[in-house]
């Protein structure tokens, strides 16, 4: 019977957790060709697929359920994405030598924990791990004990307590959902009415002190000891030009952060993303997969907004567009155990910046079902350097129609942020979509761009 390619990753044999025991050195890891199955629908999944479609060491790529730009580079399979036994059903029965889970959702669930327990190797943590998304009491929790910046904040069950937590800490109030909220839990306002209410929809709310300063958003791969940081980014969650209206799942992000600390990556680094690997390992939940730490960088210093448990949208679409090493190999180290053995990554100088094209009302009750046009021009006039990842797309007959709030996400790359937006916006344009918003400042102030 022929060697699956991951055992030439071994001694370091993951846990039903994902954590590796660590045996003797290994030489720094080369993969041979792999079979890949991506887990999800949506842009992020997307990202990851176009990359790992370039990727030389993939000789078959899959997608459960994806959508209908994903189809162009990947086999798609319909699954139920919360169904540990299901998608591990599917892995065995395609021969898949790595299961990549796109979602949150999914992740806390644990459908991680029922494809590694069939011994295929898995890129996501555990669904105990995961609750460092899950449950926004819980990564408090966690940062507390490992000491990492974040901000003061109260976990409040009653009104009683939302209004004692909210008098506490003054506008602009800050009231998270403490479960999934799919990137919208979150409200930030001066209105104290509007933010009562918020709580008062949630069973359980996290209530912080506001933090100054931009946002940025830091992903790191770790197979539950060695962290690997990739490239920071910056996203864009309201709705509207002007950091205006409500938050959305984001409208756009790019990569670099010119105007960034250059020593930002190291201290996150040593304050933020190894404490918190380290602490979930002494806590005996290993977190092996991808940590995303959303960051302020405020007048105090660094804080953590909060974590998740995979890679962000649409913060992947720009870093993975600048991201030079192949990825398959990165995130078969980090489910095999082998981070520390893999060669430093290699990135693009170019940047990337990526506009999302959003259905009319989101992020309200978003109208899907309206046709899409303009994607083969996009293809024959802008590509290589700008590109469409679908998010809430299918397949009507000939047509391709939304069929989500967030629809597209428009990426460029570009020598600096003002080409890469410039091919971005020109690509959005060649799209039409009825009803349809963007922003339009998205990436603007860090390009230079007059008034912005």
């Amino acid at each position: 019977m022929e060697e699956p390619p991951w055992r030439n990753l071994q001694p370091n044999i993951p846990t039903p957790f994902g954590s590796p025991h660590k045996g003797t050195p290994a030489p720094p890891v080369r993969l041979t060709p792999v079979k890949v199955l991506v887990i999800g629908s949506g842009a992020r999944e997307h990202a990851l697929c176009h990359s790992l479609s370039h990727d030389p060491d993939v000789t078959a790529l899959h997608c459960a359920p994806g959508n209908a730009g994903i189809a162009e580079v990947a086999e798609l399979h319909q699954v139920d994405a919360l169904d540990g036994a299901a998608v591990t059903a599917l892995a065995t029965q395609l021969g898949a030598d790595l299961v990549v889970v796109g979602p949150e959702a999914p992740l806390v669930a644990g459908v991680a924990d029922a494809v590694r327990e069939a011994g295929i190797p898995v890129f996501g943590p555990s669904g105990q791990a995961a609750q460092l998304e899950g449950s926004k009491a819980f990564a408090k929790d966690v940062m507390a004990v490992a000491e990492v910046p974040t901000a003061r904040s109260y976990v409040c069950t009653t009104l009683e307590e939302v209004d004692a937590a909210l008098d506490a800490f003054g506008a602009p109030y800050v009231v998270k959902d403490d479960g999934l909220a799919a990137g919208k839990g979150v409200v930030v306002t001066d209105d104290l009415d509007a933010a009562r209410a918020h709580a008062a929809a949630c069973e359980r709310v996290v209530i912080e002190e506001y933090l100054d300063g931009p946002e940025v958003s830091l992903f790191a791969v770790t197979d539950g000891e060695t962290v690997v940081p990739l490239q920071p980014a910056q996203d864009f969650k309201r709705a509207l030009d002007g950091d205006e209206g409500p938050n959305t799942g984001g409208m756009g992000a790019y990569s670099p952060l010119p105007w960034a600390d250059p020593k930002l990556v190291d201290e996150v680094m040593q304050t933020v993303l190894q404490p918190t690997v380290d602490e979930m390992q002494r806590r005996g939940t290993p977190f092996s997969g991808l940590l995303y730490a959303g960051l302020a960088i405020t007048s105090r210093g660094v804080r953590v907004i909060e974590f998740n448990a995979r890679f962000g949208d649409p913060e992947t679409q720009v870093v993975l567009a600048r991201l030079k090493t192949p990825l398959a190999g990165v995130l078969m180290a980090a489910a095999t155990g082998n981070l520390a053995h893999l060669e430093p990554l290699r990135w693009s100088d170019d940047a990337a910046v990526t506009v999302v094209v959003a259905s009319h009302n989101y992020p309200g009750t978003p109208r899907t079902g309206d046709p899409i046009t303009g994607l083969d021009e996009v293809a024959a006039q802008d590509a290589p350097h700008a590109y469409v990842l679908h998010a809430g797309t299918k397949r009507d007959g000939d047509a391709i129609v939304s069929a989500g709030g967030r629809v597209l996400s428009v990426t460029a790359t570009g020598k600096d942020l003002a080409e890469a937006r410039d091919r971005a916006y020109k690509a959005v344009g060649r799209i039409h979509l009825d009803g349809s918003q963007h922003r339009t400042d998205i990436a603007a102030k860090a390009a230079g761009v007059a008034g912005a």
